[in-house]
């Protein structure tokens, strides 16, 4: 039975996150758990005549009514477990609050993108989860209708070997029955040609060890190269009808962090599909 953490704030960016999640419990068993976090507004003289502790409460008690609603409309109308959670902290708190405190394996979590104000401030949410949570994230795009992953990308330079990491891939792919293919990225631009012709070698090599380790005759690869990441991976991913993304998030050092941002909270912005962020093992929940 997987622990699957929704934060939602009873958006429809939130809801297809849900929606996600419910329609893949109807295939795998999993409990869910929807999380709700708001801060509350704290300045002592607007407390001390009443104004914000009266506010305070009518938003505590509105989002645990929204909560209650949702967590029965789940549960009747589409025969899940649901529990609730709600919190007076920031989203990214609550979140690693609930992860002390309960065993959750997955956190579901809608994306709005990067196309205004709002959205790149929901899309940083969803970002900093990725790279702050130390369990996988799968973040669902706003304009995505649910569908059954039936192919699924490992998008990966760091052809990885950990069992940790390669067995979410594999384990999902088989409770979807899906197919995998793994895919290493050139950049035309940056790198050397020596590095093409190391990463066409090690595709190939990467290739024959995830059939030989995991019994996947059907699984493919492909070296893409570009002159920009994201770009080329939308195509790819457009041409060859990709349901579902895959990325290892890997701990960065402050200036890596400045001027060699994380592809794959890159992704997170700009995804069409579900990308499900698997972080590496020095950056993994204990």
């Amino acid at each position: 039975m997987k622990q699957i953490l929704i934060p939602t704030d009873f958006s429809n960016c939130a809801g297809n996150a849900i929606d996600f999640a419910v329609q893949s419990a109807k295939i795998m068993p999993m409990e869910i758990t929807l999380l709700h976090s708001f801060e509350l507004n704290d300045n002592m003289y607007t407390d001390y005549i009443g104004v914000n502790r009266e506010f305070n409460q009518t938003m505590l008690t509105g989002a645990k009514e929204n909560l209650a609603n949702l967590k029965k409309s789940m549960e009747e109308n589409d025969g899940v477990t649901v529990d609730t959670l709600i919190s007076k902290d920031s989203l990214q708190e609550a979140i690693t609050e609930a992860l002390r405190e309960n065993e959750f394996e997955l956190i579901v979590m809608g994306t709005l993108g990067a196309s205004g104000i709002k959205e790149k401030l929901w899309g940083s949410r969803t970002s900093s989860t990725i790279g702050k949570s130390g369990i996988p994230v799968i973040a669902i795009p706003n304009e995505y209708q649910w569908k059954k992953p039936q192919k699924i990308l490992f998008a990966t330079n760091q052809f990885e070997k950990d069992s940790a990491i390669l067995n979410i891939i594999f384990e999902l792919a088989g409770l979807y029955m899906a197919s995998v293919q793994v895919a290493v990225f050139t950049d035309e631009e940056v790198d050397k040609a020596g590095t093409f012709l190391e990463n066409k070698r090690k595709i190939s090599e990467y290739e024959t060890f995830l059939k030989e380790t995991y019994n996947e005759n059907t699984l493919t690869s492909a070296h893409l190269y570009g002159e920009n990441f994201s770009e080329t991976l939308q195509d790819f991913i457009k041409k060859n009808d990709i349901d579902m993304l895959v990325m290892v998030t890997y701990p960065h050092k402050f200036w890596n962090r400045i001027f060699n941002p994380s592809k794959t909270k890159l992704m997170s912005y700009h995804t069409h599909i579900p990308l499900l962020a698997i972080p590496a093992a020095a950056n993994a929940k204990k």
